[in-house]
């Protein structure tokens, strides 16, 4: 990223940049930043355009952004496994739902929209992600360090003999 940018300067939709950063959704300095013909950017953002009806799911080619993916998993191995499981999983539900839009349905069966569990969990997500980053503006103090203490035990002090002013003269 040049020096003095910004992620939403380097986010270009249908070879556009992007008009306006949506207020309520972070993106955290480490997501997965893929580039694809109709979109380059975080893919966080990359689902929420989805779930707001701003991209069809149908322009998006999902084998790239798995391509995209495992190169990032790869890169990640060593540092976030944890991360790199919840993009697995967003990755998952991308392909899913791709798939049930472009396979032709059946008119008497009725299936609910794959598109509904797509934003259910995207709304679970948005939960958990939100819990983190709660927890992530707690003091990091008592929570993940804690101080080391050298305190000295108080010993009881012996008692004084009784003293009497005049055997001292």
């Amino acid at each position: 990223m040049p020096w003095g940018s910004t992620i939403a300067d380097m986010v270009r939709v249908r070879g556009q940049p992007l008009e306006r950063w949506p207020e309520d959704l972070y993106i955290p300095p480490e997501a997965l930043e893929v580039f694809l013909e109709v979109f380059e950017g975080p893919l966080d953002l990359l689902l929420y355009l989805i779930k707001r009806h701003n991209l069809d799911i149908r322009d998006i080619p999902i084998a790239e952004i798995t391509r995209q993916y495992m190169a990032y998993v790869e890169g990640m191995r060593a540092l976030r496994i944890e991360l790199a499981a919840e993009y697995l999983v967003m990755a998952a539900w991308l392909s899913e739902l791709k798939s049930r839009t472009l396979l032709p349905s059946e008119p008497e069966e009725e299936e609910e929209d794959p598109r509904a569990e797509l934003i259910r969990q995207l709304q679970e997500y948005e939960r958990f992600k939100a819990a983190s980053e709660h927890l992530d503006a707690l003091p990091r103090l008592g929570r993940d360090v804690f101080p080391a203490s050298a305190d000295i035990p108080q010993l009881p002090s012996p008692p004084l003999p009784p003293l009497d002013l005049r055997a001292l003269c």
